[in-house]
């Protein structure tokens, strides 16, 4: 297995503790970063919060990680990737989102970006989309049972994409040998914005840590 997945073997009541303080943590601190695009208060007060944060954050790495905080598994198996930049709990850079799975090979979320994700004036930055279906891509390939790397990711920009409320799904569509095929899009209230096409790569590496303690992938 590479580094990035440790088994720690926490209890549910443990993993619910962390979620209770690490959570409210992360939304405070997108909270900020909202906060910190469109404020418009006085140079001193912004001098001033400048230190508070800068105060806190070396409060914070009193005590670290080594590196990125890759993907924890509980005592069941159930992996926490807690870091992950679309649906960490712990990043304040994801939205996050909360993605929805049926093991037809199906996923889904309703999310809302806000001023931290934006382009154009007013609209999500295509990128920001990339890292969005390329997520939902990946969760599908999983739910469905074959689960793989992003191998290519073709998108289709039909038209801008709006900062706010929106709706993402995906779905695989065949599999071949290691290979999973998935498509999907990202949709606002008016229809698709967004249409992606995924090739999905289950590495040496994963099909024998699969074969050792499939669990682990569930």
């Amino acid at each position: 297995m590479s580094g990035g997945y440790v088994r720690d073997d926490l209890s549910q009541e443990e993993i619910a503790h962390e979620e209770a303080v690490y959570g409210p943590l992360a939304d405070a601190v997108r909270t900020l970063a909202d906060a910190c695009i469109r404020t418009e208060v006085d140079d001193a007060s912004v001098a001033e919060v400048t230190a508070e944060i800068e105060a806190l954050t070396q409060r914070l790495q009193v005590r670290q990680i080594p590196g990125a905080y890759g993907v924890r598994f509980d005592a069941e198996g159930r992996g926490r990737p807690w870091g992950n930049a679309v649906v960490g709990l712990r990043n304040p850079i994801a939205p996050p989102l909360e993605i929805q799975r049926s093991p037809e090979g199906r996923a889904w979320a309703d999310f809302h970006l806000g001023a931290a994700y934006e382009g154009p004036p007013d609209l999500v930055h295509g990128g920001v989309s990339a890292l969005v279906l390329d997520q939902l891509l990946g969760e599908a390939a999983g739910a469905g049972g074959k689960p793989g790397m992003t191998g290519t990711l073709t998108l289709r920009y039909r038209r801008a994409t709006p900062l706010g409320r929106l709706h993402a799904e995906a779905a695989i569509t065949g599999s071949e040998g290691h290979k999973t095929f998935v498509s999907g899009a990202i949709s606002d209230a008016e229809g698709v914005t967004v249409e992606a096409e995924g090739v999905f790569i289950l590495p040496r590496w994963a099909r024998e840590a699969m074969a050792k303690q499939p669990e682990r992938f569930e």
